[in-house]
């Protein structure tokens, strides 16, 4: 016949198995929504920093579209304007001349944009 205390103790230690197996089925599944937890933040994480990429890009290009006019774009401005006036008097000195009175008031003389503008 067994003896109350070996009774006590399989008791005893058939508890303790059984919590112990408890106990890693509970880890177990902690570690599975642990592991689940770490791939969604770095998932967001992430997405957060592709958002942000996209957010500097955009930002960068309305500022750029946006800063004012340097000395040198405005003195190449000049230069391209001058150009084009030079054009424009070459080809109006090509075209036929106007017949008829009071039609060559509208009609540009030769370096006008320089006189206009103060600089050849």
């Amino acid at each position: 016949m067994a003896k109350p205390a070996d009774n006590l103790r399989e008791a005893v230690e058939r508890t303790v198995e059984a919590t112990l197996g408890s106990a890693e089925r509970s880890r177990s599944a902690a570690q599975g929504a642990l592991d689940d937890l770490v791939d969604s933040v770095d998932e967001l994480r992430k997405g957060a920093e592709e958002r942000l990429a996209r957010s500097r890009r955009s930002m960068t290009e309305a500022l750029e579209g946006r800063r004012p006019a340097t000395n040198d774009d405005i003195k190449e401005l000049r230069a391209e304007l001058r150009a084009i006036g030079r054009r424009l008097d070459r080809i109006e000195e090509r075209l036929p001349k106007r017949r008829g009175g009071g039609g060559s008031s509208s009609k540009r003389t030769g370096g006008s944009f320089s006189k206009r503008s103060g600089k050849s």
